[in-house]
């Protein structure tokens, strides 16, 4: 029977299974992975820069903060038919989720947002989940993306509580955990997670496993990143992360939240086939496909394509349910505890 999803774990239990022998832990955590996804699939979604560069933050990795020189130019928000363009070929490609990226501390108000409610509008009539991630919202704007049928936002909150002011200084994490209430008060479901090689300690990365564990709900999407460093922000220089530090972030996550799609997000270009078939196994169950990562370079499509027939895993279908118009009413919960 699928274990049920818990979200009263303590920190010390959290700290137990980071702890645990890795072949371990990956072994506990394919059984539960098991159990919870029986479907050998892996879902693919591609991330497209909506609105790229000029962005007011400071977040220490990213290359499109405006005071970084980065070589990333500045990109106003695309046009609708450019955006329904890029989703149509990503699910010729594959992918079931198509999600939106766009470089803004906040999210805008006036024609900027009425036109991210299009381009929402415009993926899930294609048949696609839509994600968008935009920056800090308010419980207002959350309400009219719900109602433009949003399949998830992202609002990751990158480590621990302790680090993160040593990562960003120009908003706090309680302006992070206060976006994502509202995210989830209007009934969207949250995609969070978080950043490995930032310079953090074993414990940072315990504090975000931590905190996500004990949302509620758990968030339906868990994107574990590796960072890219970018020549031009203050982490260009931080050595690459050990792959089997992201499989043990993985085979915790999946324990700790059984029903998440685990995401394998940037960085995995430095990973290679056997890294990722080991994530698969310890529970990772979706990848970002596409030559690109908002602004850096991804895995190139063929080669994830021969990676997935090798292991016998096939791409997730898209949702069965209709466009624009399938979606929660506001303030009910994101993804129902089993």
């Amino acid at each position: 029977m699928p274990p049920r999803d818990r979200h009263d774990w303590t920190r010390e239990e959290v700290a137990a299974l980071w702890a645990r022998p890795l072949l371990d832990l990956v072994f506990d955590a394919a059984t539960v992975h098991r159990a919870r996804w029986p479907r050998k699939d892996v879902q693919r979604a591609t991330l497209l820069s909506v609105k790229t560069g000029g962005c007011a933050e400071d977040c220490g990795y990213c290359p499109q903060a405006s005071r970084y020189a980065t070589g990333v130019e500045r990109q106003a928000l695309l046009p609708l038919d450019a955006v329904k363009a890029a989703a149509a070929q990503a699910k010729a490609e594959g992918a079931s989720r198509f999600c939106m990226g766009g470089a803004w501390r906040d999210v805008p108000d006036g024609p900027a947002f009425d036109r991210l409610l299009d381009m929402v509008k415009a993926v899930r009539d294609l048949g696609l989940e839509a994600c968008l991630t935009a920056g800090m919202l308010r419980r207002d704007q959350a309400d009219r993306l719900a109602e433009a049928g949003l399949s998830a936002y992202n609002h990751n909150l990158d480590t621990g509580e302790a680090y993160y002011d040593r990562v960003i200084s120009t908003r706090t994490y309680a302006d992070r955990l206060a976006t994502l209430d509202h995210v989830r008060d209007a009934g969207i479901p949250v995609c969070c997670g978080g950043i490995l090689g930032l310079g953090e300690a074993e414990g940072d990365r315990i504090d975000l496993l931590h905190r996500l564990a004990t949302f509620t709900p758990h968030p339906e999407s868990v994107p574990i990143n590796l960072l890219v460093p970018v020549e031009g922000t203050p982490m260009a220089g931080r050595p690459n992360v050990d792959p089997f530090d992201l499989v043990r972030a993985v085979a915790v996550a999946r324990l700790l939240m059984p029903s998440a799609r685990i995401r394998l997000s940037a960085g995995r270009r430095d990973l290679s086939d056997g890294d990722h078939a080991l994530c698969f196994l310890a529970g990772a169950n979706s990848i970002f496909a596409g030559d690109r990562l908002l602004t850096t370079p991804n895995v190139d499509g063929d080669r994830d394509d021969a990676l997935l027939a090798r292991l016998g895993l096939a791409s997730a279908p898209p949702p069965a349910e209709p466009g624009a118009g399938a979606t929660r009413a506001a303030g009910t919960p994101a993804c129902p505890a089993p």
